[in-house]
């Protein structure tokens, strides 16, 4: 009978985890903890790819198990000849196939007890679709909504810092959520990468507790919320912040200062909103990046984009948001969103006691 190879379910009892796809491959995703050693880099990969198609499947597993002999004498000698004898790595590439395989047949051979990884990172992935669709459903949600501009991020970590359970989305998927929440220089993670991300960060949390989160669409920047986790969401108990828009442009010249050294950024991104918007009004949104009047480009994108697009949302998909506990403030300074955050916890906490 041929001996059972580890699953999914058996990473933990692993010393380590050996990832032997090409760097790009490991770049768009991986298991979290795991280090990438390829058998086959990126221009090895598409060399051995090519001859497979256009010579035969033969002469690229020649040249194949050259290259991949040659990586793992590399990778032996510069990375794993301190380990011991009792070492145990666990080792996967695509489908847990001749790549892992490689390796995994050279350690056996020098006596470390090596798993290779059964079906390889697509097991993985499946693992991650799969939790991600049935985990959000035994949680248990506190949203906070608010207009944009109202700090909820911002609130969200202080609650954070007071010792509540807090999922934060925007950091996850390195984006602020609107249309100017790109980054500059910092772009953010593969769908593949985030929802790894996600599943690891609902894992930490405790499901007898509950989770403050920010009321999010669907998409955060170019990324996709998956569906049970954004119904889970919009259908957990709503906490909204009510800040002045005196307040809210404060906090966003704040909070977004790096757009006041980059002008010709934030033009290229308010391009991004014509076709919600009439040229009329890009040409006098630029007009005022020209003139740094920040506080006026901001307090009319507030009103006129910003705000009628959250009532839009809210009536839509927050419909508890309409019977929440509202928390109105005009100062959403540092102290201000301290004061906010212990605010709403000592609410929720009065309410559930």
């Amino acid at each position: 009978m041929k001996p059972s190879r580890p699953t999914v379910a058996d990473i933990a009892a692993y010393d380590e985890i050996i990832d032997v796809r090409s760097p790009a491959e490991f770049a768009e995703d991986h298991i979290p903890g795991a280090i990438n050693c390829p058998v086959l880099d990126d221009a090895q990969r598409i060399e051995v790819g090519t001859l497979y198609k256009q010579v035969s499947p033969f002469e690229a597993k020649k040249i194949g198990a050259a290259l991949v002999s040659e990586n793992i004498a590399k990778h032996l000698k510069e990375r794993f000849l301190d380990r011991p004898k009792s070492w145990k790595p666990l080792i996967y590439c695509w489908r847990g196939g001749d790549r892992s395989g490689s390796m995994t047949t050279v350690f056996k051979s020098i006596g470390w007890h090596t798993g290779q990884l059964d079906g390889g990172y697509k097991a993985w992935r499946s693992h991650v679709i799969a939790r991600l669709d049935a985990l959000p459903g035994q949680l248990r949600f506190i949203v906070i909504g608010g207009a944009t501009g109202s700090a909820k991020t911002r609130i969200l970590q202080a609650i954070g810092n007071l010792g509540e359970q807090i999922l934060d989305l925007e950091a996850l998927a390195n984006h602020k959520g609107s249309v100017l929440g790109v980054l500059p220089d910092s772009p953010q993670p593969s769908q593949k990468a985030f929802e790894t991300a996600l599943l690891k960060a609902l894992a930490d949390l405790d499901p007898a507790r509950p989770i403050y989160v920010e009321a999010e669409s669907r998409k955060i920047g170019n990324l996709h919320v998956p569906e049970a986790m954004i119904a889970r969401i919009r259908g957990g108990e709503c906490v909204a912040v009510e800040a002045t828009l005196e307040a809210r442009v404060a906090f966003l010249l704040k909070d977004y200062d790096y757009f006041l050294t980059q002008p010709e950024f934030l033009g290229q991104r308010l391009d991004a909103l014509r076709t919600l918007q009439s040229r009329e009004t890009l040409e006098r949104w630029k007009t005022l990046i020209g003139q740094s009047n920040w506080p006026s480009l901001v307090g009319e994108l507030l009103e006129q984009h910003y705000d009628p697009l959250y009532q839009r949302s809210q009536d839509r998909n927050y419909t508890g948001m309409q019977d929440s506990g509202n928390f109105a403030t005009d100062d959403l300074s540092a102290d201000g969103i301290s004061r906010l955050a212990a605010a709403i916890v000592q609410a929720r906490t009065a309410q559930m006691a």
